[in-house]
């Protein structure tokens, strides 16, 4: 995601905002080069200087498009059609498009896949497929990020997933089998990333946790964007507990800060808790 900075410059309402306005706008322009900082990080404060800013959101935020090359497209069918993911699509916020690797196979058999050197059980996906696909759709955009989905790969946080929430054009491909080709690794994919310390069948799902990880943060996908901004994780801490109705369920009560009506005590409470959760059951992210 990335802001139009000199569309928005030369447009009417970029021309009237007050310099206050106009110093968030240039400073956002900058997010993309520090890793910690998001634009979800900036946008509440940069919406909440001047109403004419909500155009922001419809005119000058760039939808993100991602494309996915699977082995098995069906698997991903079901978690972009709703929820969020179909809201975004809707919008036209994002734009996601799913890819059968068999399409670039080696053969009318649909062949995409071989025998790994050096024996061993397990195959392997080919190189010419995956370079053939990547090539194509290489010509159709220019990819910010060519990620590959594997277990090896760099464990996914919310700091990667802020930071590629400023993108625009993303490629995602599924493992599968053994792997892909090292050659591919090597040659086109630019960032490796996995969902933990564990193996799947594939990539497939792993893939779509990304994808809804980085939808869901990308402004307009949320109703509320700073209902983001609370969630775990955004500022190296767990999210405090939550309560609904009923005040007063079989014995069990709300806590009394947050039924005061009192905000700056609500927030004061709620990152007491914040901290208190996060050294009790994640005191790992504290640190970083």
């Amino acid at each position: 995601m990335k802001l139009g900075i000199n569309k928005w410059a030369d447009s009417p309402f970029g021309k009237n905002v007050s310099n206050k306005s106009s110093f968030f706008i240039h400073n956002l322009s900058f997010a993309e080069s520090y890793d910690s900082i998001s634009l979800q990080t900036i946008l509440p404060t940069i919406l909440s200087i001047t109403p004419k800013l909500q155009i922001l959101k419809r005119y000058y935020l760039c939808p993100m498009h991602i494309d996915i090359l699977t082995v098995l497209p069906e698997l991903l069918e079901s978690p972009f059609r709703h929820s969020m993911m179909k809201r975004a699509q809707e919008k036209g916020i994002l734009s996601i498009a799913v890819h059968g690797l068999r399409k670039w196979a080696v053969n009318e058999y649909g062949q995409i896949d071989d025998y790994q050197y050096g024996g061993g059980a397990g195959m392997v996906m080919m190189c010419e497929p995956l370079a053939k696909a990547i090539e194509e759709l290489s010509q159709q955009r220019k990819f910010d990020e060519i990620i590959y989905m594997t277990p090896d790969g760099n464990t996914l946080n919310q700091k990667t997933v802020n930071n590629l929430s400023l993108k625009e054009n993303l490629l995602i491909i599924c493992g599968h089998y053994k792997g892909i080709d090292q050659r591919i690794r090597d040659h086109f994919v630019t960032r490796e990333i996995s969902i933990g310390d564990y193996v799947l069948s594939g990539g497939e799902l792993a893939a779509a946790i990304l994808v809804d990880a980085v939808g869901r943060v990308i402004p307009g996908v949320l109703n509320d964007e700073t209902s983001a901004l609370t969630d775990s994780f955004q500022d190296n801490l767990l999210a405090p507990p939550v309560y609904t109705r009923p005040e007063d369920f079989r014995g069990w009560k709300v806590p009394d800060a947050l039924m005061s009506g009192d905000h700056k005590k609500i927030d004061e409470w709620r990152l007491e808790q914040a901290i208190q959760r996060t050294k009790d059951r994640r005191p790992d992210i504290m640190n970083e």
